[in-house]
């Protein structure tokens, strides 16, 4: 069985690209922001992995990291950050939500997200740059 991966993202092309580059290995599922992507969790869905923007609509990036790390339900995935928007550094993103395991600035390198993705799902610590 595929691993899925939640894609959050308000850009319809980077859904688009991230889906097409990771639904040859994965099983991916996309939405725009982080309420549609929370009521998907509510539902019972739970992925293997999360990759999400930090500026959206509605809710944003930053409220769903809160509401991923304070859920006993959705604490340990593990979620990529994926933004143009990095408020902070990538160290205080990842000390404050634990379950980041990467904090990746757009324009991002195809190549090397994918690498990543597949080290955060085969657990694989030695590529994961955090």
């Amino acid at each position: 069985m595929k691993k899925k991966i939640l894609i959050i993202d308000d850009s319809m092309p980077i859904r688009f690209l991230l889906e097409a580059m990771l639904s040859k290995k994965y099983s991916t599922i996309s939405a725009q922001d982080g309420f549609v992507a929370t009521m998907w969790l509510m539902k019972g869905n739970t992925p293997d992995a999360i990759i999400t923007d930090l500026a959206m609509p509605n809710v944003n990036g930053w409220e769903l990291l809160e509401f991923l790390s304070e859920s006993n339900l959705y604490r340990d995935i593990p979620v990529l950050v994926l933004s143009a928007s990095l408020e902070n550094d990538t160290a205080t993103i990842i000390s404050k939500y634990p379950n980041v395991v990467e904090v990746i600035a757009k324009p991002f390198d195809p190549v090397n997200l994918l690498e990543k993705v597949e080290a955060v799902l085969n657990n694989n610590s030695e590529y994961i740059t955090s």
